[in-house]
């Protein structure tokens, strides 16, 4: 880690958030318990001066279940030229997080996407609804335990078989 005010930033978030830093490839990753994520994100933003938080996002580790998911958020300084990644484990099937909305306000769409792929709750959230699937579906879809539900592709070499499992329209 080379540059100073990442460093600090970094020291203060094992510090003061009992995250836990890891470097890879020169990329710095800060893990913290869900409930420390807001205050480190207002101390990143006010105190490191990092502006934008570009994505949040997530992984499934099931058939895991402790921690089954990791919240990953995306923070840049534009002004220093320097990024930090912060995650998040998050146990079991109904997970749940505090909003990031009041402190960064496009958190508002990224939450909701969460809240849509992958079932993770912004507790607090002003308007936690569907954003990319309709408003009637079932499930979230990039949840590992999601059912697939895929038609096999159909070449030459297996046309014949394929189109005899073909679902047809009744008469």
């Amino acid at each position: 880690m080379e540059n100073e005010a990442l460093k600090k930033a970094v020291q203060e978030l094992e510090a003061k958030f009992g995250g836990e830093a890891k470097e890879f490839r020169g990329q710095i990753q800060v893990l913290l318990p869900a409930d420390q994520i807001v205050a480190a994100a207002t101390a990143l933003r006010d105190r490191h001066g990092f502006e934008v938080m570009p994505d949040i996002t997530a992984v499934d580790y099931y058939p895991q279940l402790t921690p089954r998911f990791h919240v990953v958020y995306q923070f840049n300084s534009i002004s220093k030229n320097i990024r930090i990644t912060l995650r998040v484990p998050l146990d079991g099937n109904q997970p749940v997080l505090p909003t990031m909305t009041h402190v960064f306000p496009n958190a508002n769409w990224l939450e909701r996407e969460l809240w849509d792929m992958f079932g993770i709750k912004s507790e607090g959230h002003p308007d936690l609804r569907r954003i990319l699937m309709p408003f009637d579906w079932e499930g979230h879809p990039l949840r590992k335990d999601y059912p697939l539900g895929y038609e096999e592709v159909q070449f030459t070499f297996n046309y014949d078989e394929i189109d005899q499992r073909k679902p047809r329209p009744k008469e």
